[in-house]
C-alpha cells in the first residue's frame, strides 16, 4: 500500500483517505463522496482496531462485512481499499502509542481509558501507510475529529483534515454501525438523543447561553424516554468549548453539546454544535 501510494504521489495524483472500521452505512458513503470531490485518488481503509476497544467492550461482536463494504464503497467512488490484518498493523512487541493529552481526557475519554490513544496511533499509522494529502472523517465522532486535527497540527503531518456533517435517518437518528444492535423499540427510544439536541438548539436560538440550562434541555427528552423503560441511561450530557473541549458555564463562543447514552447494552453518541 505504501509503495503504491508513493507511486501515485510521484505521478502528481492528489490522494484522499477515508479511515473506517467497516460496517459501512450512508454516513461512511458521504465521507467517500466528500473525498471523491477533493482528490484524484480515494483510498478506503477498513480495520477494526483492537487497541481502541476496552476489555469489556464489543470488539468480538463489532459488525464485519468486508465484501458488502467493498461493494458499497466501489459504488460511492473509491479507487483503492486497504484492509490489513491485525498482525500487519501491530507487529509482535509493538509498544509505541500517541496521546493527545488534554483533548483525550473529557467526554468519551473519561469513560473509555486508552481509547483515544488507540485511535490516534492507528490513524497515524494509516496516514504513514496510505500517504494521503487529505483525510476525511465524520463529525459524529466529534472528540475523535478534534483529537486527529490536533495530532496532525502538533506532529506536523502535511495532511488536510476534512470533517463531514452527521448523516441522519429521516426521523433524526444519527447513523452508526452500532445501530444494528438495537431492537425496534430500542431504536425508537434512541430518537430521544436527536430530540434532546434539537431542544437545546432551540433554546440556544432563543437566546439561552447558560450551560446548565442548555444541558437540561437536551436531557429532558432522554430522561422522559428513560422513565418509561429500564434499559436507557445517560452516560454523559455536556457542553464543551468546540475547539478545546473545556467545560463551559456559559456558551460565549462556538460550543459542542455532546451526548453518550446507553440503550440496552449499546452505547450511542451524538452531538450538536451551537453557535458555530
Amino acid at each position: 500500500m505504501q509503495a503504491r501510494a508513493e507511486d501515485l504521489r510521484r505521478d502528481g495524483r492528489r490522494i484522499a483517505v477515508v479511515p473506517t472500521m467497516g460496517a459501512l452505512h450512508e454516513g461512511h458513503l458521504s465521507l467517500i463522496r466528500a473525498a471523491r470531490a477533493k482528490a484524484d485518488v480515494v483510498i478506503l481503509t477498513i480495520f477494526v482496531n483492537p487497541t481502541q476497544f476496552g476489555p469489556t467492550e464489543d470488539l468480538s461482536r463489532y459488525p464485519r462485512d468486508e465484501a458488502g463494504d467493498l461493494l458499497k464503497a466501489r459504488g460511492a467512488g473509491i479507487d483503492l481499499a486497504f484492509c490489513p490484518p491485525v498482525e500487519a498493523m501491530y507487529r509482535p512487541g509493538s509498544q509505541t502509542f500517541i496521546e493527545v493529552r488534554e483533548l483525550q481526557q473529557p467526554l468519551c475519554g473519561a469513560r473509555r481509558p486508552g481509547h483515544f490513544a488507540g485511535v490516534a496511533t492507528v490513524v497515524a499509522k494509516l496516514f504513514h501507510i496510505t500517504r494521503p494529502h487529505l483525510a476525511v472523517f465524520g463529525e459524529k465522532d466529534y472528540q475523535q475529529l478534534a483529537i486527529i486535527r490536533r495530532m496532525v497540527r502538533d506532529l506536523d503531518f502535511a495532511i488536510e483534515i476534512v470533517g463531514v456533517p452527521i448523516v441522519r435517518e429521516p426521523d433524526g437518528l444519527a447513523l452508526s454501525s452500532r445501530n444494528a444492535y438495537l431492537s425496534a423499540d430500542q431504536r425508537q427510544a434512541a430518537l430521544s438523543l436527536s430530540a434532546g439536541l434539537a431542544a437545546a438548539a432551540r433554546a440556544f436560538a432563543g437566546g439561552e447561553r447558560r450551560a446548565a440550562q442548555l444541558v437540561a434541555a437536551a436531557r429532558a427528552p432522554i430522561e422522559a424516554a428513560a422513565a418509561a423503560r429500564s434499559d436507557l441511561r445517560i452516560d454523559y450530557a455536556e457542553l464543551r468549548d468546540a475547539s478545546e473541549l473545556t467545560e463551559l458555564e456559559v456558551a460565549v463562543g462556538p460550543a459542542v453539546l455532546a451526548l453518550a447514552v446507553y440503550v440496552g447494552t449499546t452505547r450511542l453518541i451524538d452531538n450538536r454544535v451551537l453557535g458555530g
